[in-house]
This record gives structure tokens, sequence and C-alpha cells, in this order.
């Protein structure tokens, strides 16, 4: 194990901010425009608001088709298109696009659970109030979905961090990357125990964030 961390020691701290560039650079687009699809999917399905039967239909089968597909397909599928937005089929910035566009589809789904769990009661005495639906939205359906939401966001933020240690398979760089060419090629099974460990804790940080966020919301909540 020691030798396997010295050969590969050098390459450690790149690998881990192409990983981290990669997550958290998806992540931020997909949970804004996951929050955009998830609130148009609960706003079409709910009578209270603006039911749209047709319109839910479609958004949900667009969302429900990207996620159907295996990132690995869905990622080799979409590098021309990462070629036509970021100029290359290579590398880290590359990988950004199917990564986006999976972990948007992904949220979005969460997203419409989170907004479906608030309370209609709520929802009702305050359109019988006589506010605007825009109004109800912003003060809220968003601030009463915000811990679910924060939860959701962690469960995104693990799966996208799953999906990007794939990226090494086509060159996107990373901790998958690392794992591929200098473990699974060169049968350093070391350097695979290494790469595993590594993206273990950074699932636990993940998570270990989040869960701090969702307790303090609850805090400022009850305070």
């Amino acid at each position: 194990m020691l030798s396997s961390f010295l050969e590969i020691q050098d390459k450690l701290g790149k690998a881990i901010e192409e990983t981290a560039f990669m997550t958290i650079t998806s992540l931020v687009i997909a949970v804004i425009l996951g929050i955009v699809l998830g609130l148009l999917l609960y706003v079409t399905n709910e009578p209270l608001l603006n039911k749209n039967t047709p319109v839910y239909e479609f958004l949900g089968f667009i969302a429900n088709m990207i996620s159907s597909i295996p990132f690995l397909i869905l990622m080799i599928f979409l590098l021309p298109l990462s070629a036509v937005i970021v100029g290359t089929k290579i590398g880290s910035k590359a990988v950004i696009v199917p990564l986006t566009i999976a972990a948007t589809a992904f949220f979005a789904r969460l997203a419409e659970a989170s907004f479906s769990d608030v309370d209609k009661g709520v929802l009702e005495a305050v359109i019988a109030s006589g506010a605007k639906k825009s109004h109800i939205i912003w003060k809220i359906v968003l601030p009463e979905a915000k811990v679910s939401l924060i939860k959701n966001i962690t469960v995104t933020a693990i799966t996208v961090l799953g999906f990007s240690a794939m990226a090494g398979l086509v060159g996107g760089g990373g901790i998958g990357d690392l794992a591929y060419r200098y473990g699974y090629q060169r049968y350093k099974q070391g350097v695979m125990i290494i790469c595993v460990l590594l993206l273990i804790i950074l699932v636990q940080v993940i998570q270990t964030i989040g869960d701090l966020l969702v307790r303090s919301v609850l805090r400022s909540r009850k305070g």
C-alpha cells in the first residue's frame, strides 16, 4: 500500500482537484436547473396551482428518459455535444456537460418530491387569502421545502461524485482516471484501494456537510 501511495502521490492532488471541479461545477448548475424543472413539474401537477397534464407528462418523460440511460452510455453519447459547448471531447471540462444533464434530470425528480411534501393546508390558506402564485412559490413552497431540498442536494452530490469517477474511462481525469490508468490497467491493487478510500472519504465529507446544513436550518426555525 505504501509503495502504491508513493507511486501516485504526485498525481493525487491533481486527481482530487479534477474530481472536485467536475463534481462542484456540474452540481451547482444541476441544482439551479433542477429546481426550475422540479418547480415546473410540481406546478403543472398541482391542482391548487397550474395543473397542466400534457406539460407535466412531457417534462416528466424527458427527465425519465435521461435518468433511464446508464451514465457511461450517456456520457459517451453526449461527448460530441461537449465538443460544441466547451470545445473539447477530452478532459474534465468535456465531462461537465453529460454530468450536468444527468444530474439535472436526477435532481429535478427529487426536487419535485420535496415540493410535493409541502403541506396542502398551508397552500389552501394562502390561496384563499388572495396571494399571487409567484408569491406562493417564493414565500411558501421554496422555504417549506428547504430542509428536504438540502437532503436531496446531498444525495445528488454523492451521485454526481460517483458519476465523475467514470470520467476516467473517456480521459476525463479525476480519481476515476487515476484508478483506471494506474490501478486497473497496471494491475496495481494498492492504487485501486487508495482511490476507493478517497471516494469513501469524499462521500463522508459531503454527507457531513449536508447533515450540518440541515441541522442549521432546523435550529434557525426553532429559534
